[in-house]
Order: C-alpha cells, then structure tokens, then sequence
C-alpha cells in the first residue's frame, strides 16, 4: 500500500507510506493466527492443570503428560485443539491490535531503534493493556472453553449465558490479573527481545544472513525468562474465571490459592505455559519481523 506525492520543489514524485497502523495489524494478526494454530494444545493443558480443583487427585491425570493422554483417550486426538474457535477470535485480534498500538506509539512518541530497555518495557505494558483490556469477554469465553467445567455450543451463547448470568462483570472476570500477567509479560518480553537481539547482532556480525533464527532464538530466551515471573497471575486470572463463586477477587484469590495448594499452586501449568508463550511469542515476533520488512514498514 503505497501512495504517491508531488514534491512542490523539485517537482520529483515521492513515494510515500500509507497505512502504517493497518499494515502493523495485519502482520500481528498474521502472525498471531499460525502461531495460535500450532501451539494451542499447550494453552489447553495449562488451562485443564489450573482447572483441577483438587491437585492431588488423580495422579494418573495430574501431570501434562497424564493430561494429554487423558484428553486424547477422552476427546480424540483433535480434543487437543478444544477452545480454537475463541482463542483464534481473541488471539489475532489481540496480536494485531498490540503490534499496530507498538508501531502507533513508537512514531507518536518519536522513539528510534534500538529502544532503551525502559522504553521497550513502557511500551510493552501499555500497549498489551490496551490489548487485554479490550478483548477481556473473548478471554473468559476461551479460558471456559478449553476447560472441563463449562460446556458452551458457541462463542455467541457463552456470551448470552455469562451476562445473563453473572452480568458485566462476569465478562470482565479476571481482569486485573489478565492484565497482571499479560501487560508485564510483555514489557519484560519487549525489553529481554530488544536487549538479546543488540546483543546478538552487536556480537555476531554474520547474524544478519540469518535474521530470522537471530528473532527466533532471541524470543525463545526472551519468552522463557517473562513467562516464569508472571505465572502466579496466570493461575490467579485462571481460577477466577473459571471459579467466580470461589475465587472472588485478586486478593482472596491469592491467599485462597496458597491455603489450598501452598507455594506450587502459582506455579501449576507452567511447563506448558512457558512452552506455549515462548514459542507463540518467538514465532509472533519473528514472522512479525520478516512480514514488516517485505511489506516496507522497515
């Protein structure tokens, strides 16, 4: 998309960029849909190991192996992919909506590349919370979706009976720690991607015939040290959704978690959270990279 202008000096024609921002939410949602579709089993497992009201029953069921083999036995192999409708509905517009809202605050702000490590994380934050905030109803339908405990026909009806039932704030259940978890997910993510890849490129000349495996590897590291500090609200964001009558609120919710489960309640789901999140966010940035830099937004 590109447009053409006079330059009224020299008369040359100039070609000039349209669309920026589409062209940003375009190559988030087209990134966030492959790297939605490959990974969401993982996402499933996390949501049935954070589901489970009482962590030691059933051993047999209790790991993520034993999760798996549960829900394949139990569903078919394709019971793995249970909840794609909304995470696909929720995760591409929300991928878009956070790469246009970097892209919109880099320039409104006039900030240059490479970004400072504060920089990368404000800018991070504030626009997954923009992100999160918006797409909060879609998040509750997904979590119910890919756990046992509720069982909806359609995006369309989960949304009826959730404001029927429990109203508006029912479809904003678990916000705050959404945004706990998220926004400083994505600050740290910003900040650990923008610092590895300076590093890398800085250090290692001939990663530029690679850069490709340089954004990968980078969002790998990057991905793995964000996702072990916010899993605690992940858990929390978890049980309030699918436990609104038990789970009330962010501080209840953390001290009902540590009575009931102790220290490694917070931390349950976390291998195949960490696994998902990494590697969804590793392929998200790099197909991001590459997709902006053939469209000319770099």
């Amino acid at each position: 998309m590109q447009g053409y202008s006079i330059d009224p000096e020299s008369g040359n024609t100039k070609i000039k960029e349209d669309y920026p921002i589409l062209k940003s939410f375009l190559a988030g949602s087209l990134s966030g849909t492959f790297s939605t579709i490959l990974f969401q089993p993982l996402d499933l497992i996390k949501t049935r190991l954070q589901s489970r009201v009482n962590l030691h029953l059933d051993a047999s069921k209790s790991g993520t192996l034993g999760t798996i083999i549960h829900i394949v036995q139990k569903e078919n192999v394709f019971g793995l992919w249970r909840g794609m409708t909304p995470s696909i509905t929720r995760v591409v517009p929300s991928v878009g909506l956070y790469f246009s809202s970097l892209h919109w605050l880099k320039h409104t702000l006039h900030l240059e590349d490479p970004l400072t490590p504060t920089e990368a994380m404000l800018l991070g934050i504030t626009a997954r919370s923009m992100s999160g905030a918006l797409l909060i109803p879609i998040t509750v339908v997904k979590t119910r979706f890919e756990s046992e405990v509720y069982k909806y026909n359609s995006i369309g009806e989960a949304l009826k009976l959730i404001y029927k039932q429990e109203g508006v704030r029912g479809l904003s259940r678990g916000l705050v720690p959404t945004l706990l978890r998220d926004a400083p997910f994505s600050g740290l993510y910003l900040m650990f991607y923008t610092e590895l890849k300076s590093l890398v490129i800085e250090t290692d000349s001939s990663c530029n015939k690679s850069l490709a495996v340089t954004h990968f590897s980078c969002g790998i590291l990057a991905g793995i040290f964000a996702s072990i500090v916010t899993q605690p609200a992940d858990v929390i964001k978890t049980k309030m959704q699918l436990y609104p009558s038990e789970f009330k609120g962010v501080f209840y919710s953390v001290f009902r978690i540590y009575e009931k489960y102790g220290v490694l309640g917070y931390f349950k789901g976390i291998v195949p959270r960490m696994l998902r999140r990494t590697l969804v966010t590793a392929m998200a940035w790099t197909v991001y990279e590459e997709v902006t830099k053939t469209i000319g937004l770099k």
